[in-house]
């Protein structure tokens, strides 16, 4: 009996990590975080081109986080055509 209470126990603990794998991939591959990124970026670099005085910080600062928006988008095409060649190894 001890032996089948610890299989479970190990089975309890796989699950659990299995369901903590898949939330952090729906994190990482959800639009709430995506938008996120893009708010923070735009702050921080609408705030650090405020602080050296340039001209309409931040509007300055939206062409950079369009930018990194718009490469959050195409990293999972980018991911899956890397995982096709790797495994083809």
């Amino acid at each position: 009996m001890d032996k089948l209470h610890k299989l479970e126990e190990k089975i309890e603990k796989i699950e659990s990590r299995n369901r903590k794998v898949e939330n952090d991939k729906a994190w990482e591959t959800s639009y709430a975080r995506r938008f996120l990124l893009f708010f923070f970026t735009y702050v921080s670099i609408g705030l650090y081109l405020n602080v050296i005085q340039i001209k309409d910080p931040w509007l300055n600062a939206i062409v950079p986080s369009i930018g990194f928006f718009l490469s959050t988008l195409t990293l999972p095409f980018f991911k899956s055509t890397w995982l096709k060649k790797r495994n083809k190894r």
